[in-house]
């Protein structure tokens, strides 16, 4: 059996690919096991994770011949929930490189990236209420926080998908890029995150997930950890020194 998530290491990143493609990499046990496996290795060495799909399609949902069999226990386990909540805690940023089809589960994994970029030919949508069931691993209180109240209403309630340009109109992805070069503008955001201070990072990751009554205290304990480290005075001195005449 081929591996449902083939994984490239790097110093400083991970890139991820759902590797199901005569399946639209549907997402099954298989890849859920192989994603809390990544995450365990992230959780323990925090890197920047690239996701994207193989075969010209982000991930087309949930495998619906696994999750018609399931039954009231399994909703309650939140098979593919757990699995996104933790890729959204990963201490590092997570940048999905969306190209297709990003449907139901598919969408609802890009939504728990920190970073959605794209091709003109994404697709982005959750049909679930079409099949008989919700949009429980994540969409119904990611959705709101990208896209605002209103419009998440209205792609879970009428199982509207978006095409390229109404995702970037609505901020559910921040830029095209053709299908060949998608890739390549995820590795160019995870340059600009690795010139900066992963520590910086991590804690400014903290901080954007923090409720709402946690602020400011937040940012300020964070920040006074900081404060004190050697490579905020190390960054702060190179800057000074390269600005004197």
């Amino acid at each position: 059996m081929t591996d449902a998530l083939r994984v490239e290491s790097r110093d400083d990143r991970i890139v991820a690919t759902l590797a199901r493609p005569e399946v639209r990499n549907a997402i099954d046990q298989a890849m859920i096991d192989r994603l809390h496996e990544l995450c365990a290795e992230l959780e323990a060495r925090p890197r920047t994770l690239i996701l994207i799909g193989s075969g010209g399609v982000f991930a087309s949902g949930a495998d619906i011949a696994q999750l018609r069999d399931r039954r009231a226990a399994d909703a309650r386990r939140g098979i593919n929930t757990h699995a996104f909540a933790r890729i959204r805690a990963l201490p590092m940023p997570v940048i999905a490189a969306v190209d297709g089809w990003a449907l139901g589960g598919g969408a609802e994994l890009a939504y728990a990236a920190d970073l959605r970029i794209g091709t003109p030919r994404a697709r982005i949508g959750n049909p679930e209420t079409g099949l008989g069931i919700i949009a429980a691993a994540g969409a119904t209180w990611r959705l709101p926080q990208i896209v605002g109240e209103a419009r998440a209403a209205e792609l879970l309630l009428t199982g509207r998908v978006l095409d390229a340009d109404e995702a970037v109109a609505w901020g559910l992805l921040s830029s095209l890029h053709e299908p060949d070069e998608l890739l390549g503008a995820a590795h160019a955001l995870a340059d600009r995150i690795a010139q900066n201070d992963p520590l910086a990072t991590r804690h400014t990751k903290r901080a954007l997930a923090a409720p709402a009554d946690a602020h400011p205290e937040v940012e300020l304990e964070l920040q006074a950890e900081l404060f004190e480290s050697p490579e905020k005075v190390r960054r702060m001195t190179a800057f000074l020194e390269r600005r004197r005449p």
